[in-house]
C-alpha cells in the first residue's frame, strides 16, 4: 500500500511538472532561460493528516447536565445568540499540534528510502510504478520514466550479479523468479526480507516462493521485518496463522504453509496464546501485573471484565478483540503488556516442547547422506494390504559453524551482549537476551539468555547461568577460542542412527511413544525423503511388545548411555530388573541406577559403579567418563 500511494503522488507531480515546464517554454520566447534548479518534491500524506485535524479535532465547549435519571450527559454549548462556543485551550492545542507536524521532515516510503540509501545504480527495482524520483550523482533530483521493459532489465541485472539488491512488489513478482538458480550467474544465497506482508496469506506465499524454487544453488533466508512496536506482532501473527491454515487446507497434511518460518510462540491466536490470555486476565485481576491495573485497562480499552459486583466474568473477551483493543494504547504501554503476554506464551510453549507435546507440524531434517540399514514390517492392513514399517537409517550431516566475522558483527550491533567462556570445557559463547518466561501464579518474570555457540544455540535462565561455569571474558580471548572451535568443526561430519516409523501409521499411533509427537521428514542431498515419526532406541522393545512382534532388541551400551544423557529413563530386565536414568546431584548430571537388588551391591561396584550416601540413602551411580564400558559390563556386552 505504501508503494501504491507513492506512485499516485508521483503521477500528480508529473501533471504539475508538465504545466510548469510549458509555462517556462512560453516565457523563453521573450527572455533567456533561468538557471537550472533542483527539484524539491515530498511524496508524503501530511496534508491529509492536517486536514483531518482541522476538521475533526474536538474544540467545541461541552455543557454537562443531568437527565431525568440523574445520569451525567453533555451537549455542545452555544451562546445567547445561538452561536457555537469553542474552547480556547483546545484550539491552542490543535494549532500547536498542526505546527509541530508541519515542521517535521517528511517520512519516506520504504522503497524510496532503500533507493536513496543504497543508490538506484545498486538496487534493482521491479515494481509497477511508471515514474520515480531519483537523485543523480550531482545531487539533483529528476523524474525517471519506467516501463515494463525496465523491470525486465532490472531483474536481469540482479540475476546476472550486476546489482546485488532487488526490491520487488506485488506487481513486480508476477511470473518472475529470483532464486539462486544454477543457470544464473548470481548464485549467492538470497536473504529475503519480508516488508509490509499485508493480510493475504496466499500472496505472502507467492512472494516468498519467488526466491525459493527447485534447481537452486542454496535455499534462501527469510527475514520478516517488524519495528520495535510490539503491537505490530498482531499483524505478523495473523500472517503466521493464515499461513498455517492455508498449508493445512491446500496440502492435506500436517506440514503447514509457514514452512517453519514462524516460531509457535509467534502465533498470537494459537491454543497456547488463548490459554496464556486467561492467565493474564487472572494476574490482572489479582493486581500482579506491572504494566497496567484492572480499572485502567477497562477504562482505556472499553472491555468489561467484571460484573456489577466486581467479580470477574465467566466469559472473557476473545483474543482477537483483546489484541485489537491493545493497539489503541500508547506504544510504551503496548510494549509492556505484550512483554508480559509473550512471556506467558513462551512459558507454555517451552513446557509443551519439554514434554514432547508441542505440535509444530512436519519438521524437516536435512542431511548430506542417508542409508536405510534395516526395515521391519510392523503391521499389514488386512483390507488394503498397506504396511507400517520401522526403518533404521544412518545419516551423515556436515557441520556449518558460524564464522568469527559474523558473530562479531552480531555482537557489535547489540549493546547487551557479553563474551562468555566455560571454565570447565573451554568453549566460547556469545550471550544475548532472550524472551523471558513468567511464573503463572504470581506473575513474576523469569529472565532468560541465549548462548550463541559456533554450531548451535541454547537458552538458559539467568539464575542458572550465574550458577554455571560460564564467565565473562574480553573480546580477544573470546575471538581466539571461537576461531579455534570453528576450525575444529569445519567440514566435520556427524554420523547418527535414527529409527523412523513410517507407512500407515494411524492404526499403530497409540503404540508409538507418547512423549515425542513430532512428525519428521528426512531429506538427503539426492532428493530422497522419508516421512514418519522418530522412535528412540529405548522405545523399540516396548513398540514390538505392544504390536506383538517377537523380535528381541537388546540396546547396545553406548545407545543406552546416549539415551540417558538426553534425559530418557530406560528399564532393563537382564541381568537384573532396574532403571537407568539421569539425576542431578550437587549441580552436575549423573547416570544413576535405581531399583537394583541391594544384595548385589558389591557386584555392581566390581563392574565399575560407585556409591554415595545422600540423606541416609545409598545411591548407585555409573561414572560418566566410562559409562559405555561400565554399562557393557553390567549388561554382559563386553564382547
Amino acid at each position: 500500500m505504501m508503494i501504491l500511494i507513492a506512485c499516485w503522488f508521483l503521477r500528480l507531480v508529473e501533471v504539475e511538472g508538465t504545466v510548469i515546464i510549458w509555462s517556462e517554454i512560453m516565457e523563453n520566447r521573450r527572455k533567456p532561460a533561468p538557471p537550472a534548479t533542483t527539484l524539491d518534491i515530498n511524496c508524503d500524506c501530511k496534508e491529509y493528516v492536517i486536514d483531518y485535524l482541522e476538521r475533526a479535532f474536538p474544540t467545541r465547549q461541552m455543557r454537562v447536565f443531568k437527565d431525568d435519571t440523574d445520569t451525567l450527559r453533555s451537549i455542545p454549548m452555544v451562546d445567547d445568540d445561538g452561536h457555537p462556543v469553542y474552547n480556547p485551550e483546545a484550539e491552542a492545542a490543535r494549532d500547536e499540534l498542526i505546527e509541530t507536524l508541519c515542521a517535521m521532515p517528511p517520512i519516506m516510503s520504504a522503497l524510496d528510502a532503500l533507493l536513496e540509501h543504497f543508490g538506484h545504480d545498486n538496487v534493482a527495482e521491479v515494481t509497477g510504478r511508471t515514474k520515480r524520483l531519483i537523485t543523480a550523482s550531482d545531487g539533483r533530483q529528476k523524474l525517471e520514466s519506467r516501463s515494463a521493459r525496465t523491470s525486465q532489465v532490472e531483474a536481469a541485472a540482479f540475476m546476472a550479479g550486476r546489482k546485488r539488491i532487488l526490491v520487488f512488489s506485488d506487481a513486480g513478482g508476477t511470473g518472475r523468479s529470483y532464486h539462486a538458480s544454477l543457470d544464473a550467474v548470481n548464485q549467492e544465497q538470497r536473504v529475503h526480507f519480508l516488508l509490509e506482508p499485508g493480510w493475504r496469506a496466499d500472496r505472502a506465499i507467492q512472494g516468498l516462493g519467488r526466491t525459493h524454487r527447485t534447481h537452486q544453488a542454496s535455499t534462501p533466508l527469510f527475514r520478516p521485518v517488524t519495528t520495535d512496536c510490539k503491537g505490530e506482532l498482531r499483524f505478523t501473527s495473523t500472517i503466521a496463522r493464515r499461513l498455517d491454515t492455508l498449508g493445512a487446507l491446500t496440502r492435506g497434511q500436517r506440514q503447514t504453509g509457514g514452512q517453519g518460518l514462524f516460531d509457535p510462540a509467534d502465533n498470537l491466536e494459537s491454543e497456547y496464546a488463548c490459554a496464556a490470555l486467561l492467565t493474564w486476565f487472572d494476574l490482572l485481576a489479582g493486581g500482579k501485573l506491572a504494566s497496567i491495573t484492572l480499572d485502567e485497562f477497562m477504562e482505556r480499552t472499553g472491555l468489561e471484565l467484571v460484573d456489577q459486583d466486581g467479580v470477574m466474568k465467566d466469559e472473557m473477551p476473545p483474543i482477537q478483540r483483546w489484541l485489537n483493543r491493545i493497539l489503541a494504547l500508547p506504544i510504551a504501554r503496548q510494549n509492556s503488556i505484550f512483554d508480559e503476554f509473550l512471556a506467558l506464551i513462551e512459558t507454555r510453549v517451552e513446557a509443551a516442547r519439554d514434554a514432547g507435546r508441542l505440535d509444530v507440524g512436519v519438521e524437516t531434517i536435512l542431511v548430506d547422506k542417508a542409508t536405510v540399514v534395516d526395515d521391519v514390517v510392523l503391521r499389514t492392513d488386512p483390507q488394503t494390504g498397506a504396511t507400517s514399517h520401522l526403518l533404521t537409517i544412518e545419516i551423515e550431516r556436515r557441520r556449518n559453524p558460524v564464522s568469527l566475522d559474523r558473530i562479531l558483527r552480531i555482537a557489535d550491533g547489540d549493546s547487551s551482549v557479553a563474551y562468555m567462556m566455560n571454565r570447565k570445557s573451554g568453549m566460547a559463547a556469545l550471550r544475548t537476551r532472550a524472551r523471558s518466561l513468567m511464573e503463572e501464579k504470581e506473575g513474576i518474570p523469569i529472565p532468560r539468555v541465549e548462548l550463541m555457540r559456533p554450531t548451535r544455540n541454547q537458552y538458559m535462565r539467568e539464575q542458572d547461568l550465574l550458577e554455571s561455569s560460564w564467565e565473562i571474558v574480553d573480546r580477544d580471548a573470546f575471538a581466539a577460542v571461537w576461531e579455534r572451535e570453528v576450525e575444529a568443526a569445519r567440514d566435520k561430519v556427524d554420523s547418527e542412527t535414527l529409527r523412523l516409523a513410517t507407512g500407515l501409521l494411524l492404526p499403530i499411533w497409540s503404540a508409538l511413544p507418547s512423549d515425542h509427537l513430532a512428525v519428521n521428514r528426512i531429506v538427503d542431498q539426492e532428493g530422497r525423503a522419508w516421512l514418519g515419526r522418530l522412535v528412540f532406541d529405548d522405545h523399540v522393545s516396548r513398540l514390538f511388545a505392544k504390536l506383538g512382534i517377537d523380535r528381541k532388541e537388546d540396546l547396545p551400551a553406548d545407545a543406552i548411555a546416549k539415551a540417558v544423557a538426553a534425559g530418557r529413563s530406560i528399564d532393563i530386565s537382564h541381568p537384573f530388573a532396574l532403571t537407568i536414568k539421569r539425576s542431578l546431584v550437587n549441580g552436575s548430571q549423573r547416570i544413576e541406577l535405581t531399583g537394583y537388588p541391594h544384595e548385589r551391591l558389591a557386584w555392581f561396584k566390581a563392574a565399575g559403579c560407585f556409591t554415595e550416601i545422600i540423606q541416609y540413602r545409598t545411591r548407585l551411580f555409573v561414572p560418566t567418563a566410562s559409562a559405555d564400558a561400565v554399562l557393557a559390563n553390567i549388561l554382559g556386552q563386553q564382547g
